[in-house]
Order: structure tokens, then C-alpha cells, then sequence
């Protein structure tokens, strides 16, 4: 069968490689000039299989005030004439309940623990260097009421098979004694010994390579944008793209915040918004001032991952459409708590390295995979801040279905969304 994907960014590709091992023809698709170009190459850097409790949950109505007012607020809502905007916004306060955040927990942590699963198998066979270790993850908590919170999600996840400690703010600093430096004062944090990290965007690139090799039968077409679709009788008959008329007996969309313009093309409307984030990425190599352990600090919403020899920090979410500017004062605030969180990165404020890219977000967390309305279009998209952590995982999900095998035995109480 030949397929085409749509999108070469680590959920395009990890699809890519999971249908290639299966012997299908692979055409993919990508408007940039390399694979691993659009939310993927400078991501937060955390594998946090343990942690993917959905950004909507019941603590947002108490949060709301803070959000729309506080300039400072990690998350910020930019009101736009933009119904999709609005759409999507009423979906997620709908998914406000801690019912609903449960389910999708459970749903995400059954599709995180095998995604994990399947990275080590591609390890296993490709044995790819993007600085892939098990780091551990210290999520640090500043109040009595953050633990209190934090503890309770504990033991919920517990139930389904995460593996986590509540820690004391001198435990916390045990694991991690680069945080005594800042003089925070912490509540304590929540441990999770087997989190991974690795560079995404590393890992986009050295798996195109492997996939370009002759023997996979797997094609790229780099600056390629798709300008609109033949469909008749249900079917894509063919893709109008600037490279001109693709042909394939199966299609996957693929490519994140782009797939909504893309479906709504064939007349599909995906519950898609994007949110903007920000990273910097510092110089590390073995500075013993700077964290091993993979560190969030719950309160700012920012996250810290040593990659190799560097220190990547990520954080805050925007609303505010497909702006992919890089606004000096919102990764220069990262950069100030990160500073004031590991102080030895003061010397390198003018070598930061910022970055931005757009989260492609559902209202509920979870992402869209598997067949569409479309008798040969199939869907991986949605995966929001999480694309990096589910994505192998949800390539083999979806290879599963296009290729009529069966559900795999670690999903088969999911539900699909």
C-alpha cells in the first residue's frame, strides 16, 4: 500500500516508521525545509509518561481570574474575532470536572505507558542518539495546598500503575541539590524515578535519515505545502499540493496546528487551537550547579530537562491563534525564574538560545487518532504539550488500525476520541 503522511514532525514520523515496518510505501509530506521543524524541535525535552494529567481539570474555574488578569500569569488568553477560538474554549471549560479529567488521566496514562514501550523497541532496533536517559522527574511544589493536590493525584494514578513518592523539601533536595541553590522555599515534590528525557528534535532528525535509507521505501518532500484535495465518493482521490498532484492509496494527517486548515479542506472540522510556548536552551555540560533530574516548577509552569550538554527550559501557554512570533518579554520571564531557580545561569544570559512553537491542543487532552469520515484519511493529530511523550505510542495505535490489525492489548480499554 502506498501511504502518504502528512507532517515531519515526531508524530508524522514515529507513523512514518511504524507503517514502514510493516512494508507499506511511504510518502511524507512537510512545508518546512528538514523534518522536526514546527513544535517538535525545541520542546520542553521531558518524557513524562507518569505525568499527563490534562490541562483541563476542575482547578481552572478557581484559576480563571488569575488567568485572564495577571500579565505575569503562566497562561495567557488573548480574545480574538475568531469563532474557533470561542468554540474551543467552551469545550474545554466543559471538560472542567474532575470526572472528565479522571477519564482522560486514565486514558493518557494507558497510551503514555505504552508509547514508552514502544520508544525502547525503536531503541532497541535503531539505537538513535538524542540523548535519551532516564532521568527521573521532581515536580516541586511551593504550598501546603499544591501538596495537598498533588497528593490526591497521587494516589489516583497510583491505581493505575505510576510509581511515585511524595517527597519532604529535604528529600527533594537529596534527589536534586542543585535546588538548595536558590533558597525557594518548597513544600515539597513529587518523584518519579523512571521519567525520561531526550532531544525531539535530534530524534526528528535522525530518524528521517533512517527512513530516507532506500531499503525502508520511504520518500520526503520537503517545502511541500498541500493546497487542496480531490475527493469523490467518500475517498481522497488525490492531493494538490505546490510539488504538484500526490496519489497514494491511504492518507495521514499528521502535521499538528497545520492539520486543521488541511481537514477543514476536505470538510472536516478538527477541535483543534493551538497554544504558544516558549524555550530557552542553555549550555550545561557537567555543571554540577544546574539539575540532572528532570525538574518542574508546578507553581510557574516551567520545566527544566538536561539534553547532553545542555539544560533546556520550556514553559507558559498562549492563546492567541497561529502567532509564532517570539515575544521578547514572555521567554525573558522564563528566563528570569530560571535564573532565579538554578543561579549559575546568570552567565549566560546573552546565550539562551529562545525558541517558540504551537502546542496542537483538543479541549479534553487527548488526542484524535485513527480513522476519519474520509474512507482513506486517518487522523494523528491533537497530541497537545504531550506529542513528544505519545508519540510512539500513538503511531503504532494508529498503524493498527489503518493496516486492520487488532487494538493493542495495553489501549484496548481507551476509548478512541
Amino acid at each position: 500500500m502506498r501511504i502518504c503522511i502528512i507532517g515531519a514532525g515526531v508524530i508524522g514520523l514515529t507513523s512514518a516508521h511504524a507503517l514502514a515496518r510493516r512494508g507499506h510505501e511511504i510518502i511524507v509530506i512537510d512545508a518546512h525545509e528538514q523534518a522536526g521543524q514546527g513544535a517538535s524541535k525545541a520542546n520542553g525535552a521531558q518524557l513524562s509518561y507518569s505525568y499527563v494529567a490534562p490541562l483541563a481539570d476542575a482547578t481552572v474555574w478557581k484559576s480563571l481570574p488569575a488567568y485572564l488578569l495577571d500579565p505575569q500569569s503562566p497562561l495567557r488568553w488573548q480574545p480574538q474575532w475568531d469563532i474557533r477560538q470561542w468554540q474551543w474554549i467552551v469545550r474545554f471549560l466543559r471538560a472542567c470536572t474532575t470526572h472528565r479529567s479522571r477519564q482522560s488521566s486514565i486514558e493518557l496514562l494507558r497510551l503514555a505507558f505504552f508509547s514508552r514501550d514502544c520508544l525502547t523497541q525503536l531503541q532497541n532496533e535503531l539505537a538513535l542518539d538524542f540523548d535519551l536517559r532516564t532521568a527521573g522527574k521532581l515536580v516541586m511544589l511551593s504550598s501546603a495546598k499544591a501538596v495537598d493536590v498533588a497528593s490526591r493525584q497521587l494516589d489516583f494514578q497510583r491505581r493505575y500503575g505510576c510509581v511515585q513518592e511524595m517527597l519532604s523539601p529535604v528529600d527533594c533536595l537529596k534527589v536534586e541539590p542543585s535546588l538548595a541553590l536558590s533558597g525557594r522555599d518548597w513544600f515539597g515534590g513529587v518523584y518519579t524515578p523512571s521519567e525520561q528525557v531526550g532531544d525531539c528534535g535530534v530524534f526528528c532528525t535522525q530518524l528521517s535519515k533512517h527512513l530516507a535509507q532506500a531499503d525502508n521505501q520511504v520518500e520526503f518532500a520537503f517545502n511541500t505545502c498541500i493546497t487542496s484535495a480531490t475527493v469523490a465518493d467518500g475517498k481522497i482521490m488525490a492531493l494538490q499540493s505546490t510539488a504538484g498532484d500526490i496519489v497514494a492509496d491511504a492518507y495521514v494527517l499528521a502535521n499538528g496546528v497545520g492539520s486543521v486548515t488541511t481537514a477543514a479542506s476536505m470538510g472536516i472540522e478538527l477541535p483543534i487551537y493551538p497554544l504558544k510556548g516558549y524555550s530557552l536552551t542553555y549550555e550545561a555540560s557537567d555543571d554540577k550547579q544546574l539539575p540532572s533530574v528532570s525538574v518542574t516548577d508546578l507553581s510557574k509552569k516551567i520545566v527544566y530537562a538536561r539534553i547532553g550538554k545542555y539544560l533546556r527550559v520550556a514553559g507558559k501557554v498562549e492563546m492567541t491563534g497561529n502567532d509564532l512570533s517570539l515575544k521578547r518579554h514572555r521567554w525573558a520571564s522564563i528566563a528570569t525564574e530560571a535564573q532565579q531557580l538554578f543561579p549559575a545561569l546568570r552567565q549566560q544570559q546573552d546565550d539562551m538560545s529562545p525558541w517558540t512553537g504551537l502546542r496542537p491542543a483538543t479541549p479534553t487532552g487527548i488526542p484524535i487518532i485513527g480513522r476519519s469520515k474520509i474512507k482513506n484519511l486517518y487522523l494523528n493529530t491533537g497530541h497537545g504539550a504531550l506529542g513528544w511523550t505519545l508519540a510512539c505510542g500513538s503511531a503504532e495505535k494508529l498503524a493498527s488500525e489503518l493496516c486492520n490489525e487488532p487494538i493493542p492489548s495495553a489501549l484496548q480499554t481507551s476509548q478512541t476520541h
